[in-house]
């Protein structure tokens, strides 16, 4: 298939485009900075300068690759583009980003109707956002919830399902590139617990929710999938376990009334118990999707890999650390 990949410089299209590749695709992928068209080259793509704002530079970049699919990964949350993270007002930090879900998507849905490419797969979010009642786990049946910041998010699953495209509901993601600043902050003990840390949150690694994606194109998916790994879990479970394996102390506690003054109400909703996980049967079993990391136990002990985990750790194995080493 020609796949064009919108976004191919992210955190999942540095590990989507060599994939779709090494599967026999052909693959056109876009950056917003010339700089990176080296990269693309050498991950197999044909690159292409683009801004997803731009409807006349994406119908023109869409109709000279003439594609077969369109997968849509085109986000904002860099430094360069976003700045520094900050939750404390998550509009401005959100607004690029939301701007590519909302004119961005419909430029791509635009440019495929022209061209008559009816295979479209477009990234979501499944982080804690699920509607906030009910149970704490969520499935592709349930709603998300107008986060402050992210509404973008339901009009971009609106319009591409009602196209008979797919929406793919990533999770938190880690691995390369995908969690710097935030491990970052966990060692220097900046990234507290806060309340009882009963909020639910869903995982996936890069390399899972890419290999999601692939399937998503070569099956011509449609509808919503939750691309989460196996075990949502509440962040009093999964942040003292990254502090662990990335060689820092344990998070420090912060009552939920002193962290909404520090860090905001974004930031409390995720680590109290607003937040909801999300259930991944629904990918499993019409994508046959197969998760390398199915828990972010296992992915935070290898991505995040120090000596003081694996010593202080009775789980790790021989092996664990074998192929950590062989990894790097």
């Amino acid at each position: 298939m020609r796949v064009f990949v919108a976004g191919g410089t992210g955190v999942i299209g540095r590990q989507l485009v060599p994939r779709l590749v090494a599967r026999g695709h052909q693959v056109t992928a876009t950056t917003t900075n010339a700089t990176r068209l080296e990269m693309l080259r050498k991950l197999g793509a044909n690159g292409v300068v683009m801004d997803g704002l731009d409807a006349v530079a994406v119908g023109e970049a869409v109709a000279a690759a003439r594609p077969d699919a369109i997968v849509h990964q085109m986000t904002g949350l860099s430094e360069a583009h976003a700045g520094k993270p900050n939750m404390r007002r998550p509009d401005r930090f959100f607004a690029i980003t939301n701007r590519l879900r909302g004119e961005g998507t419909d430029h791509l849905l635009a440019a495929a109707a022209a061209t008559g490419v009816a295979t479209f797969v477009a990234q979501s979010a499944a982080i804690f956002s699920g509607i906030r009642v009910a149970s704490s786990v969520k499935t592709e049946q349930d709603p998300l919830d107008e986060v402050a910041g992210t509404e973008a998010i339901n009009h971009l699953e609106g319009v591409v399902v009602k196209a008979g495209g797919a929406v793919l509901r990533y999770g938190g993601l880690y691995g390369p590139g995908a969690t710097d600043d935030q491990v970052k902050l966990v060692r220097k003990r900046l990234y507290p617990l806060v309340g009882g840390g009963t909020g639910y949150f869903s995982w996936v690694h890069t390399g899972d929710a890419a290999s999601a994606t692939v399937l998503a194109v070569e099956q011509k998916a449609r509808g919503v999938f939750n691309i989460v790994d196996d075990e949502p879990a509440p962040v009093s479970q999964w942040l003292p376990h990254l502090a662990e394996c990335a060689g820092a102390k344990p998070p420090r506690r912060l009552p939920a009334w002193l962290a909404r003054m520090l860090a905001g109400e974004m930031m409390v909703d995720m680590m109290t118990n607003k937040g909801r996980g999300f259930a991944n049967a629904k990918a499993k079993r019409e994508l046959g999707w197969q998760l390398r990391y199915p828990s972010w136990r296992d992915g935070f002990r290898e991505e995040f890999a120090c000596p003081a985990c694996e010593a202080n750790d009775p789980d790790t194995t021989a092996d664990d650390a074998s192929r950590r080493n062989n990894r790097s």
